[in-house]
């Protein structure tokens, strides 16, 4: 079967059918990151892939933008596994033609974000290739248990940290140029496409007070990293549309399309978790503690139901493609 028909995920859980877990190994294929034990204690092991034109496009990308949020998007597993992040193993892939400067400033977005975590860049790999590719593995531990997708119970709350659509929307603004008009806005949406922030903090306290029953980062839409939970869980989920956390800009910007990027826009890096109703209030305290919005935006509901999204009014909305997929046409 042809890629573009299998989708991504189809086949991410093909290849996990057909790899049997090695020694030492709690949990493979098909998190946010594998959970390994070892003598020194829990190991939590990610990577990433990044290719020009695929992901990102250098006419609208700074190389150091670019080595911090490959670091970024890998920091935000550990942070959705509730881990803290020890060492960093980077290779490349570059056009021989390539200026020297522009990777060392690749490496000077690296080491930016690397120096606000704690993270070291340990080793890695160059080779040359037609095009810019960026390989980033990410090994961190797990002080406290880790947080899986698979725990979400009927009834829990839906929670989400931070805003969502921003990155999405500024980047189709950046791909249109259609920007301009309010360019404070502009400035604020396309900077979370380019320099997400991982919620390491966020995540680590969420595990340590044993607050999720099941957690993801929002890479692919909410509802489609919504899905994997359910999914996972063996759950439904109800939302609701106005209750999605919008920041200013996005409402300045969003014009017709409304909450859509929220809904299916990736690349947010927020975390989404479930957690019991019992710990509405320790969720409270929680949002105080990190200075960060927790917004409560639905529940989970019987895994019959599907994802459920209403609006203002407890009207079912039409859902909109359930996010990015990379085999399929988006």
């Amino acid at each position: 079967m042809k890629l573009s028909r299998l989708g991504e995920f189809a086949l991410i859980e093909s290849i996990r059918r057909a790899t049997p877990l090695g020694r030492g190994v709690r949990l493979g294929i098909g998190d946010d990151a594998a959970w390994v034990e070892s003598k020194s204690g829990s190991v939590l092991v990610t990577s990433d892939l990044l290719i020009e034109d695929i992901h990102f496009k250098l006419e609208w990308t700074s190389l150091f933008s670019l080595g911090y949020k490959a670091v970024a998007v890998n920091l935000s597993d550990i942070a959705a596994m509730g881990g803290k992040p020890s060492y960093l193993v980077l290779a490349l892939g570059i056009p021989a033609e390539f200026d020297s400067n522009k990777v060392y400033e690749f490496y000077r977005g690296v080491k930016s974000l690397c120096s606000k975590t704690g993270l070291a860049l340990v080793g890695g790999d160059t080779n040359v290739s037609k095009f810019l590719i960026i390989s980033v593995c990410v090994i961190g531990h797990a002080p406290y248990l880790p947080v899986r997708r698979s725990g979400a119970k009927l009834g829990n709350d839906i929670y989400v940290t931070g805003t969502l659509g921003d990155s999405a929307l500024g980047l189709k603004l950046l791909q249109s140029g259609a920007g301009g008009s309010n360019r404070r806005a502009f400035a604020y949406l396309v900077s979370r496409h380019h320099q997400p922030t991982p919620r390491l903090a966020a995540g680590a306290l969420i595990a340590r007070r044993r607050l999720a029953t099941a957690m993801i980062d929002v890479s692919d839409g909410l509802l489609q990293d919504l899905g994997h939970i359910c999914n996972a869980s063996g759950i439904g989920a109800q939302i609701s549309a106005a209750k999605l956390p919008l920041s200013d800009a996005y409402r300045v910007l969003a014009g017709k399309n409304g909450v859509r990027h929220a809904l299916n826009g990736g690349e947010d890096y927020e975390l989404l978790f479930c957690a019991r109703r019992r710990d509405r209030a320790r969720i409270e305290k929680l949002q105080k503690d990190i200075e960060i919005p927790i917004t409560r935006i639905g529940s989970c509901i019987s895994a019959k139901k599907g994802i459920t999204v209403l609006d203002s009014s407890g009207q079912r909305v039409s859902l909109p493609s359930k996010g990015y997929d990379h085999f399929r046409k988006q």
